[in-house]
């Protein structure tokens, strides 16, 4: 996997391309149970794996949060913007949650670059089609779009 690479100035006039797909990330519970602990959600089914053993998947799960938290480092393996000196997670449209990523499950996102604009501040907005998949399943864990900003470096005269 080599990433797009592309400037703020042509990613703002782009319009739409494929950015591929990531290499398999695993899931484990110490990432589940950190994320569990960053969050104040310790629900049964992500971390009491002796209870979650005879719940619906059999197995303790990931929150769908963690997943979608995990979108933009696997993004950045697909897509780098050479000259951006900042960027931002501007929003997130018609996500939804498909599908359950069980513990030790490996997953990986594929995403295409939808839109992109030139914004009156002199940044580029790119919205981004997002699918996280997980080996050996055919539902994805989730779908959706998300929406990004990224400035330039500024040249100092």
């Amino acid at each position: 996997m080599t990433p797009v690479t592309i400037t703020v100035a042509q990613l703002a006039t782009a319009g739409e391309f494929d950015l591929g797909v990531t290499d398999w990330v695993t899931i484990d519970q110490t990432r589940v149970d950190l994320f569990a602990d960053a969050t104040d959600d310790h629900q049964w089914i992500h971390v009491d794996q002796d209870r979650a053993a005879s719940g619906p998947f059999g197995t303790t799960i990931a929150h769908g949060y963690l997943t979608l938290s995990l979108v933009p480092s696997l993004l950045s393996k697909l897509l780098t913007i050479e000259d951006k000196q900042r960027g931002t997670n501007y929003g997130i449209d018609r996500l939804r949650f498909t599908g359950p990523v069980p513990i030790g499950a490996e997953i990986r996102l594929s995403a295409r670059v939808t839109g992109t604009a030139l914004r009156d501040d002199g940044g580029a907005q790119y919205r981004v089609a997002i699918r996280v998949d997980v080996r050996g399943r055919e539902k994805p864990a989730l779908i959706g779009e998300t929406i990004y900003l990224a400035y330039a470096v500024q040249q100092h005269r």
